[in-house]
């Protein structure tokens, strides 16, 4: 059993990893992520002390398969690419997607997570781990241009502060040249909000950044190019859910402040 010692944003990787596992194990599963599964019955960490309840286990299941299906989206119309994924966590996405050897896989997040993610999951081939703090400086110049490249940040960029995002994609537009930027973003309202969250604050993890409109990106990262907005959320799924959580679901929909306050984005470059 691997003992865990993740504190701050780190361990906030427990949280979407657990959620996953769980949501895996419903008869009516969406993810049916059995690596998750595998991952969690290795781990000694309680996870009671994070509440996730069905709710969570259903929405960040939810917003993992929307991005495996943008993810799917690109190696259809890009089948020889690099696929990067920041803040990789525990997540098991690229034996979920199991892309073909002409994909270029990366995954970067902390020493010490890659550390555990090479000890829980096997190695693969074409699937490259990168151990570096993403505001770590010239840690993407390693990684090989020419081919279109797909920057995944699934839970990330809101625990990075403002200036450093945008220097972090500045950066790696710069180096690859084209391709596709996918994350889910948050305005300061749902920054605001998800700080009080008690998944979150059992953790400790700090979230600094928001995003108002898409636009707003655009500015500050030359060669970005909004291309699509997504809500993280549908009604079969949201029918899963207890009354209570369907009648909160309902009443935030209802409110176009709340409605937006959280967003899968989706840029072009080059």
């Amino acid at each position: 059993m691997e003992r865990i010692g993740l504190r701050g944003t780190p361990e906030t990787l427990l949280i979407t990893l657990y959620a996953k596992a769980k949501e895996s194990e419903l008869p009516d599963s969406l993810l049916r992520d059995r690596f998750s599964r595998q991952a969690v019955e290795q781990i000694d960490y309680d996870f009671a002390r994070l509440h996730i309840g069905r709710a969570e286990q259903v929405g960040i299941a939810l917003r993992a398969k929307l991005f495996d299906d943008w993810v799917r989206d690109f190696l259809v119309a890009n089948p020889a690419c690099v696929v990067l994924q920041l803040g990789c966590g525990l997540d098991s996405r690229v034996f979920r997607i199991d892309p073909p050897a002409s994909v270029e896989w990366f995954e970067v997040d902390y020493p010490e997570v890659i550390a555990l993610r090479e000890r829980l999951y096997p190695p693969r081939e074409h699937c490259h781990m990168l151990a570096t703090a993403l505001t770590a400086p010239d840690w993407w110049r390693s990684l090989p241009v020419g081919l279109p490249v797909l920057v995944i940040a699934e839970g990330v960029l809101p625990y990075i502060e403002g200036n450093d995002v945008f220097w972090l994609l500045r950066a790696l537009v710069g180096h690859f040249g084209h391709g596709e930027l996918v994350f889910d973003g948050y305005t300061p309202l749902g920054i605001r909000l998800l700080q009080r969250n008690p998944m979150i604050r059992k953790t400790g993890a700090v979230l600094h950044w928001g995003i108002d409109e898409p636009s707003d990106l655009e500015a500050q990262v030359p060669g970005l190019r909004f291309t699509e907005a997504i809500a993280a959320y549908d009604w079969q799924q949201i029918d899963r859910l207890s009354l209570g959580m369907r009648l909160l679901y309902r009443i935030t929909l209802a409110v176009p402040a709340l409605r937006r306050m959280g967003r899968l984005l989706r840029y072009r470059f080059g």
